[in-house]
């Protein structure tokens, strides 16, 4: 059944803008930039699709069908870690690239924003479980309000992105922006980056799908 609604969160329910957005994804390659906006731009193509489908109460209608809440809410979560993951692996692979073959490439080498590599990874991954965690934990309160949540997950989103740009900064963290090499600190924020979208995401779920079954329609 989570299979058949998945299905059509993203045939029916999704905005095309959930999918469009995940072109921001190429922000990545994008120099003197903060390329963790990108992150946030795909977060906000998600965004458009629960607008879409309050507007249309596309919530009130899937709860009329046969289906248990809870799986309601495991197919929308699954189709926002969908879409996280898939510009997630867009940016991996630019990351890649950045890191290779264009590792000594001069824009890049003197970008004092954040560069692609390692740690960038992780903190997309961080952005991600903020819009999980804050957003969609938040809009499943009442089913309806979109405000508060995305308001919320743009102030967490907003001190990752400023931690992400601003670590390099620190005296004696300057490798922390470098795209050369394999450092142990920028592989433990990606480690940590996928320990809270896993953790966050699941928590999240469970918590929304016990208010989404106490919500009256």
């Amino acid at each position: 059944m989570i299979t058949k609604l998945l299905s059509k969160e993203m045939k029916l329910t999704a905005s095309p803008l959930s999918y469009i957005f995940i072109a921001f994804a190429v922000m990545t390659m994008i120099p003197g930039y903060p390329i963790l906006c990108g992150a946030f731009f795909v977060c906000l193509g998600l965004f458009y699709t629960y607008q879409q489908a309050r507007e249309c109460d596309d919530i009130t209608y899937t709860v009329l069908l046969p289906v248990q809440k809870r799986d309601i809410a495991a197919a929308k979560f699954l189709f926002a870690v969908i879409i996280e993951l898939i510009s997630f692996a867009v940016c991996a692979v630019l990351t890649a690239v950045r890191m290779t073959v264009l590792s000594e490439a001069a824009v890049y080498i003197r970008n004092p924003l954040m560069n692609a590599n390692i740690a960038y990874l992780g903190f997309l991954l961080l952005v991600f479980a903020m819009f999980n965690i804050f957003f969609l934990g938040g809009f499943f309160r009442t089913a309806y309000k979109i405000g508060r949540p995305f308001i919320a997950f743009c102030a967490a989103s907003f001190i990752v992105i400023c931690i992400g740009e601003t670590i390099h900064h620190v005296p004696g963290l300057e490798y922390m922006n470098r795209t050369a090499g394999t450092y142990a600190a920028q592989l433990m924020i990606l480690i940590l980056g996928a320990v809270v979208f896993a953790a966050g995401t699941i928590l999240s779920y469970r918590i929304s799908a016990g208010r989404l079954e106490k919500i009256d329609f």
